[in-house]
């Protein structure tokens, strides 16, 4: 990867935005890696001397490293055997040896309180994100098989760059403080065992395919590509937001119709965000985003 300076940043600023002492140890594939598409790391891999980013772009990640590294500095004065800092667990399966750093571990009675570090936005918190399902279950699955600890519960500690104070206040939805917890639904032992069953076997397909034939590497998913469905909107005149959005034209247009003179019907066009807004480093290489299917006449 070529690492850029647009802004003319100091050497000491890019020095710090891209120092990473991340390893996922001597494990074959980490849990973020298998819980994300397996098109984008083998494109990553393949085009890795090609990818240009500038230093800018670390910035966000080397923020959320500089708060894992404060919380965990914290959680020495609490080390014990029941709390567990920073630890990378380790399980085989299927020829791989999948691993994971999980940042807190709080053991009791009754199991391990797994609790991962995020500094995010608002917004990630205000939608959920199924990706964090995935990844805590991910993490209990390997508590379990490598510690074989049962697991009570899952969170996420998020730290919201972005909080403004008057928004809380305002009420609704928005977050009352700029750290949050945010409880993740645990799945069966049952779930999680398909769940990464079925990851691992994706990856290894994939894989294998990829480097022995010239079968096409599985697409992204709508979720993995962030995708945001085009939503029509029902609006009134000299009003910004939006009445109420719906999921079709044909709804949107009924309301409308319905509401009377002065409204009419908003398109607010979905989007692939990942992959359009560039936080994919391969989008230029992908057949899936550069040559999408025509939309039906």
């Amino acid at each position: 990867m070529e690492i850029t300076n647009r802004f003319d940043l100091p050497d000491v600023v890019v020095a710090a935005l891209t120092s990473d002492t991340y390893t996922k140890g001597d494990s074959v594939r980490s849990i973020t890696t298998l819980i994300d598409s397996p098109q984008i790391r083998l494109l990553q891999e393949k085009y890795d001397g090609q990818i240009t980013q500038d230093v800018t772009d670390f910035l966000w990640s080397r923020l959320g490293t500089a708060a894992h590294d404060m919380f965990e500095q914290a959680a020495t004065q609490f080390a014990s055997e029941e709390v567990i800092s920073e630890e990378r667990l380790f399980v085989d399966r299927d020829d791989w040896k999948i691993s994971g750093a999980i940042d807190l571990q709080q053991i009791s009675t009754q199991g391990v309180i797994v609790s991962d570090y995020k500094v995010t936005s608002v917004w990630s918190v205000v939608f959920d994100k199924s990706e964090w399902h995935s990844q805590l279950n991910a993490y209990a699955w390997l508590v379990r098989h490598a510690k074989q600890l049962p697991v009570e519960r899952l969170r996420i500690i998020a730290v919201l760059r972005d909080w403004v104070r008057r928004k809380a206040e305002e009420g609704g939805n928005y977050p009352v403080s700029p750290i949050t917890i945010i409880d993740i639904p645990l799945w069966s032992d049952q779930e999680q065992d398909h769940y990464m069953r079925d990851r691992i076997d994706l990856h290894q397909t994939a894989e294998f395919d990829y480097l022995t034939s010239n079968k096409p590497l599985p697409e992204c998913s709508a979720q993995e590509r962030w995708q945001k469905e085009t939503k029509f909107a029902a609006m009134k005149k000299g009003r910004v937001r939006a009445i109420k959005l719906h999921g079709s034209l044909t709804d949107a247009t009924a309301h409308v119709e319905k509401l009377g003179k002065g409204h009419y019907v908003e398109t607010r066009k979905g989007e692939n965000t990942r992959c359009e807004q560039n936080w994919c480093r391969v989008s230029e290489w992908c057949e899936q985003f550069n040559n999408p299917p025509l939309s039906p006449e």
